[in-house]
């Protein structure tokens, strides 16, 4: 039991105050004592104890008028009322009126501590259950301001037509397919559509369907049993069901295998599944967004999507132009950057020296965004006195050679190719500071052919 928890007892006998006081200061309670209710509202505000232990009958108003009167203005406040009347209708009214417990007389002391460790355990579960709440109201809230504080920005004819189209299909239910190079934004476009929704209030779940294993995904998508497979040691549940009301977004859907877009198809169709392992069907209720780097019509005429599936999907499609295509909102992405990171690592303000906006717009960003702001993170960890220059850009920027002039004077076609895709998984490799799964993604492949190539060029 949580002894800061305060207790205020109210009675007119003398005697039974008295002796509840003892038990109470004896189980570890701060306690104050109140021979009328009118005593005791007078001090709520003041004492704020967390329970009233209240004698039915006392003069002025009765114990069960000053459980309504606390419940009405204190809500938080828990109440036990005592009679020596044992009587059920007494009860009834005692409970209806906001009581935690009631108390028959004559009644022991261990009756009175166990009473208020039920109470106290009360008291800690709607604490937590108001933290969590709020919890997740402050994350939704994040959620919102992050958003409208800018995150997705452009002025550009291009990215006003994909606001319009936001706009306009956020209120439905209707299923989205984004359409887009890494790192265009995609899952920005898919939160901004929830949360301009009527499922706003509801959860977001992102799930990177191009990360995952096939048997892995199945359980992450639709949950598992206890017991279905090695290492499943308790029931969990899946994305599909943890979006129930709310908003499921399918990375990469375009990596999902021929036998999981059956199970994905079902879904989508009837609204309902069972877990791995289960034989329960369950039901949900989820607006579904998915995000691909790849064409699904091109994937469908090659077999490789089902086309029942792709049409589930492709009720309302938005394509994110490429950084390269929108070059009129580069600066004003690079002010929202070079603002963050100001505020990010300790700059009262960050300048850009003379030649560094002309080199961001020149260069023709592969990694779209995400690059750009990796770009200016690490200038903004670099720099000196709060000015980006050049010398903080990745040499790479500031290569103003012809793109072939890696090439050396051997002229077969084999040596020449393999030279070009080298330099190219090179680049891709620096734009993922290294890291072999996102520099796959930039370049369009597979990571295990990514790591086909590395060996075979010796680069691993």
């Amino acid at each position: 039991m949580n002894k800061e928890y305060r207790v205020a007892i109210v009675d007119d006998n003398e005697t039974m105050r008295d002796g509840l006081e003892q038990v109470i200061n004896l189980l570890g309670f701060p306690v104050n004592a109140y021979a009328d209710a009118e005593s005791c509202l007078q001090n709520l505000a003041t004492e704020q104890p967390h329970i009233v232990i209240a004698d039915f009958k006392m003069p002025g108003k009765t114990g069960l008028e000053l459980i309504r009167e606390i419940k009405e203005k204190y809500p938080g406040i828990e109440t036990v009322l005592i009679t020596a009347f044992s009587s059920i209708d007494l009860a009834v009214q005692a409970m209806q009126a906001g009581a935690a417990d009631f108390i028959s007389k004559p009644f022991s002391a261990d009756e009175i501590g166990v009473k208020i460790e039920r109470i106290c355990k009360l008291i800690a579960s709607n604490e937590k259950i108001s933290r969590l709440s709020a919890e997740n109201q402050y994350l939704r809230d994040e959620e919102k301001r992050e958003f409208n504080n800018g995150e997705i920005i452009g002025e550009s004819s291009k990215m006003q037509q994909v606001f319009r189209t936001v706009q306009k299909v956020a209120i439905t239910d209707a299923a989205v397919i984004i359409y887009g190079e890494t790192g265009t934004g995609k899952e920005l476009i898919a939160r901004a559509l929830h949360q301009n929704s009527s499922r706003a209030d509801q959860p977001f779940i992102r799930i990177n369907c191009g990360a995952l294993a096939e048997t892995i995904l199945e359980s992450e998508l639709f949950g598992h049993e206890k017991g279905a497979f090695t290492g499943a040691l308790k029931r969990k549940a899946g994305r599909f069901e943890l979006a129930d009301a709310g908003t499921i977004f399918l990375d990469e859907v375009s990596e999902i295998s021929t036998a999981m877009q059956v199970k994905l198809l079902r879904v989508l169709q009837e609204k309902e599944f069972e877990r791995v392992g289960g034989e329960e069907t369950l039901q949900v209720d989820v607006r579904v967004i998915a995000a691909t780097n790849k064409s699904l019509q091109e994937l469908v005429d090659k077999g490789d999507f089902r086309e029942d599936l792709y049409y589930r999907l492709h009720v309302v499609p938005i394509t994110l132009p490429a950084l390269r295509d929108r070059e009129a909102d580069i600066a004003l992405l690079t002010q929202h950057f070079i603002k963050r990171f100001a505020r990010r690592f300790g700059h009262e303000k960050l300048e850009l020296d003379t030649g560094v906006a002309e080199t961001l717009q020149n260069y023709n960003w592969p990694g779209n965004i995400r690059e750009l702001e990796n770009v200016l993170e690490r200038a903004s960890v670099l720099c000196e006195n709060s000015l980006v220059s050049l010398a903080d850009l990745p040499p790479l920027l500031n290569n103003k050679k012809s793109v072939f002039s890696f090439l050396d004077d051997n002229l077969d076609l084999n040596h020449t190719l393999d030279q070009v895709e080298k330099n190219l998984i090179e680049r891709a490799m620096q734009t993922a500071h290294g890291v072999k799964a996102e520099a796959a993604r930039l370049l369009g492949i597979k990571t295990t052919t990514l790591l086909y190539k590395l060996s075979r060029l010796g680069m691993d």
